[in-house]
């Protein structure tokens, strides 16, 4: 079947095919989509694509696929732009211009168009945890999605094209796993079952203690064993709520002295599953890589089983889930649980070892958050003494403003749910965005507006420049879904819709734009910018959310690093965001010099790349308290910055 980028009657999407040893596999992240796919019991709601290389074919993999999935073939060089642009997973609607990219947004979108065919749907409803929350944060912010989306798959798979050489110690992400799993767990509302277990406890208590004042030899546990009766507890009432029919609240009440007990004093939960209590959907992207990790210890290094205890129980619990043994067998997969070889090993839990590296990793992310105590006019006089003064290039148009009047509805901030304030300073802003993208841009130019939101930058600039491709990117999928509604209103047909994080988007590009990207998203997006050899223009915000991460330490500049401690520079970015209107003015000023020298410390770190950056402030100041804006050319492009406010009407206007 010839796929194109014509319309389709249902969302398609596109699964890697990696090859090893010439012989084609399926990675980690394929493996996991097509088993929540079989899970979910999807039957026509995708039409699926393995996207091979030339000389690989996906014949042999057929018995991990599942029979009731349409998939077909697809080449590299055969997939619509979009996908193109993006490290698969990917879905691309049936419109062809919103692709969803990336593990976890693509799982999350397989359960709610399960939920949209079917909403009786308890089990697969269950899979999006508390609050529907469940790997909703990106891997980029949050810790726990980056371990399960991407650290975990990454080892695994690392494990797997080398396991002889990592026998004794499991990978980092594996042991972390392991902990949390080792860890007592809290749910909303969980007063109710963790009395039930201490009324359950005690009466087990009871019963003990009178089998064993009879001698029943028939109820003596073997040495080494341990009671099962708490672990019952918690996982009847983690199966219940997978029950696909409503289960009856049950009308047993706790007696008396249960109830007196405080809720301090009752028993902890204990883990069943990976986010506690319930099974989710990160316990569907963790099986099918335990599974594969499991198999190959049990093959070449049985005795590391033994530093896995809690792991192998959470193993042995996911299969008690109703569906999931039917649809690993689906996938060509027969779960089985590893048996532990006798071992005189003894098994030593992350808090037994002082010299653990989770406990390194923690004690490091801890000094690196401490509370800051003082003001920071000892770190400005520093940075003065240093010839290290914040520094604003002047505004190259700073009266110039698109026609707002004449442009239509669908644009104008006005049209969306804020104030006519609001509207008027978004307006302000876009105007300084606008103004620096239309300069830069040339037909047949590909711009990407980053942290997009509901697209009121990239929907202006595909209106303004249609000779130009615009690409918005954005991890809300409400936002994004609005966006795409009002470009469709607009009739516009250069633009394209990216639900994804950042890291997610690959494809190539020639400006980046960014309004109010917050704390290290700004720096994201001109890291991005600087791998891809495009322009930027980016408005930072909330300056206080700054901290070092995965891809960033702060201070970014050799010329800082030499001045600045990460404390004295977090002092920086703390104070950079008191310019609200309300704080008096020299406070303002203060904060105004700090934002200053934050983006002073980011336009020298791109300028060692050979970019010429200029931090401006917006026009008029008032349009925001977070009103810089940073222009960078890449070093090809190095002919200055300054832009004619007659040009740029006269682009506007034609």
């Amino acid at each position: 079947m010839k796929h194109t980028e014509a319309k389709q009657q249902h969302p398609a999407l596109y699964l890697e095919v990696c090859c090893q040893h010439e012989e084609p596999r399926l990675p980690l992240h394929t493996s996991i989509a097509l088993f929540l796919l079989s899970y979910c019991e999807c039957k026509s709601f995708f039409k699926v694509f393995l996207v091979c290389a030339k000389s690989v074919s996906s014949v042999s993999l057929k018995s991990q696929l599942p029979e009731t999935l349409d998939v077909s073939d697809i080449q590299v060089e055969d997939l619509p732009r979009l996908v193109r642009g993006c490290r698969l997973p990917a879905v691309l609607d049936e419109t062809g211009s919103l692709c969803r990219a990336g593990l976890a947004v693509v799982l999350r979108h397989i359960i709610n168009k399960t939920l949209e065919a079917d909403p009786s749907r308890n089990d697969v409803l269950a899979l999006l945890g508390f609050k529907k929350t469940c790997l909703k944060a990106c891997a980029e912010v949050s810790k726990w999605t980056r371990l399960c989306e991407i650290g975990i798959p990454s080892a695994v798979e690392e494990h797997l094209k080398n396991p002889s050489n990592q026998l004794q110690q499991p990978p980092l992400p594996i042991l972390t796993l392991e902990r949390r799993l080792a860890e007592p767990v809290k749910v909303h509302n969980d007063d109710k079952i963790r009395r039930q277990k201490l009324q359950e406890q005690r009466r087990d208590e009871k019963k003990t203690e009178s089998k064993e004042g009879q001698g029943d030899p028939e109820h003596e546990s073997e040495p080494g064993q341990s009671p099962q009766v708490h672990d019952g507890l918690e996982l009847r009432a983690a199966l219940a709520k997978l029950s696909v029919d409503s289960v009856p609240t049950s009308t047993t009440r706790e007696n008396s002295e249960i109830r007196k007990v405080k809720t301090t004093d009752l028993p902890p939960l204990e883990h069943v599953f990976a986010e506690g209590l319930y099974f989710t959907l990160t316990d569907v992207v963790l099986l099918p890589c335990i599974y594969h990790y499991l198999s190959s210890l049990h093959t070449h290094a049985a005795n590391t089983l033994h530093q896995l205890p809690h792991l192998l129980r959470w193993y042995s619990r996911v299969q008690e889930v109703p569906g999931v043994l039917r649809a690993a067998k689906a996938c060509g997969v027969t779960l089985t649980i590893p048996q532990v070889p006798p071992s005189s090993i003894p098994v030593l839990s992350a808090e037994d070892d002082p010299a653990h590296p989770l406990e390194q990793e923690e004690s490091l992310a801890m000094t690196s958050q401490l509370p800051f105590v003082g003001g920071p006019r000892p770190t400005l006089t520093k940075l003065k003494e240093n010839g290290i003064e914040a520094v604003f290039a002047p505004h190259p148009c700073p009266a110039w403003t698109l026609p707002w009047e004449s442009l239509p509805t669908a644009i104008n901030p006005t049209e969306g749910k804020m104030s006519n304030i609001r509207a008027v300073r978004k307006r302000q802003q876009l105007n300084n965005l606008v103004a620096m993208v239309t300069e830069l841009a040339r037909p047949g130019s590909t711009i990407v507006d980053f942290c997009s939101g509901t697209g009121h930058v990239g929907i202006v600039l595909a209106h303004t420049l249609p000779d130009c491709q615009v690409v918005l990117i954005e991890n809300k999928e409400e936002s994004l879904v609005r966006a795409q509604s009002r470009s469709a209103e607009l009739g516009l047909q250069n633009i394209g819709f990216i639900q994804a994080n950042l890291d997610y988007f690959t494809g190539p590009f020639h400006i980046g734009v960014a309004l109010h990207a917050c704390g290290v998203a700004t720096d994201m997006v001109a890291e991005h910018c600087i791998q891809a050899g495009a322009a930027f223009v980016i408005s930072p915000c909330c300056y206080g959310f700054i901290q070092n991460a995965i891809k960033f330490t702060f201070p970014k500049s050799k010329r800082f690093q030499e001045t600045l401690s990460y404390k004295e520079h977090m002092i920086l970015c703390r104070f950079a965001d008191q310019t609200a209107v309300q704080l008096p003015p020299d406070r303002r000023l203060i904060g105004k010099q700090c934002m200053g020298l934050v983006d002073l410390d980011r336009s020298l770190a791109a300028e060692a790349h050979g970019y010429s950056v200029r931090v401006m402030t917006m026009e008029p100041e008032s349009c925001s308290p977070k009103n810089n804006m940073l222009v960078g050319r890449p070093p090809q492009e190095r002919s200055g910055l300054d832009v004619d406010a007659g040009q740029l009407e006269e682009v506007v206007h034609n």
